[in-house]
């Protein structure tokens, strides 16, 4: 019986920590950034998870194969991968943490529409195209009427924007692997495909770009292993781990958590300031990724025979 779990203690709690991790790694790339490029640190992460995973599938024995019609959504999903990575390596050049981590985070609405346009069993109800209008209302605001005259706010802005396409690329990332064969691929051989490309991808990219330099100080050595072991290998198996164990809208709402921690980690380790135009608009996007996310959770919260308009 393949039955999908509420959520209980322990779900919440992991899903806690998830979101605290996926929050810090925009951090810690700001912060380590003037000894490692992001995007080397972003490429030289993805390789090393590769091998990980790569040696967890000789583990379990799980053969990487290539004829089972998932290489060429594969290529697509590696090639997407490194892409939202070089947009978010590109615009922390330009912007602060917390704005990165926000934009970023728009993943869930944009996946919404893609998916819904794809699968007709993905169709939005009443609510998510509410939250979907919330969160572009919260964008614009963000985005528009900034004072670009100020000292640094057009390269801001830039950042800004080049984290909101990252956003669009995560999207269109889970669009293909839900609407290819790869959505019934082990999760391992999805997440190896994504890791393969991200690293060929941002490694010549980091070398075209003189972006490779790496001075290896203990704190580049630390976050090296912090995205290399716990983001790119651990967080990203528990999160299968807990998409085959607990039900996946459940769990999808706690996706608004990792902006928040991403701000706070910012502000507090950073001293990066929050202006309160950002603050609004960002509040107004993940109330907006919350609706959309959500959608499934506020239905089981319904009473039974209740319909959803």
């Amino acid at each position: 019986m393949n039955s999908r779990l509420a959520l209980d203690g322990r779900a919440i709690g992991l899903m806690l920590v998830l979101c605290a991790i996926w929050g810090m790694q925009q951090v810690l790339l700001k912060a380590t950034a003037a000894d490692i490029a992001p995007i080397m640190q972003i490429a030289l992460r993805s390789g090393g998870a590769a091998v990980l995973v790569g040696l967890l599938m000789a583990w379990r024995k799980e053969p990487m194969n290539l004829k089972d019609g998932t290489l060429v959504p594969g290529l697509w999903v590696g090639l997407l991968f490194g892409l939202e990575f070089m947009l978010v390596a590109e615009g922390l050049r330009h912007t602060s943490a917390s704005h990165m981590v926000v934009f970023l985070y728009t993943a869930p609405m944009f996946a919404a529409l893609g998916l819904a346009w794809r699968l007709p069993a993905e169709r939005l109800g009443a609510l998510q195209w509410l939250g979907i209008g919330v969160a572009f209302a919260g964008l614009a605001f963000t985005f528009l009427g900034r004072d670009t005259a100020a000292a640094g706010a057009s390269h801001m802005l830039w950042g800004d924007l080049l984290g909101l396409l990252g956003g669009m690329a995560w999207a269109a990332t889970t669009v293909v692997v839900r609407s290819s064969v790869l959505s019934a691929a082990p999760a391992t051989q999805t997440l190896l495909y994504q890791l393969v490309g991200a690293f060929v991808l941002l490694l010549a990219g980091a070398f075209l770009t003189g972006q490779a330099r790496v001075n290896l100080t203990p704190q580049v050595w630390a976050s090296l292993a912090f995205h290399t072991l716990v983001v790119s290998f651990a967080s990203f198996l528990v999160w299968f781990w807990l998409l085959r164990t607990y039900l996946a809208s459940r769990l999808g709402v706690f996706s608004f958590l990792t902006p928040l921690f991403g701000v706070v980690f910012g502000a507090w380790l950073l001293s990066e300031p929050i202006e309160l135009r950002f603050l609004l608009g960002a509040l107004a996007v993940l109330v907006g990724i919350v609706l959309v996310s959500g959608a499934g959770w506020w239905a089981a919260l319904r009473p039974a025979g209740t319909p959803i308009k």
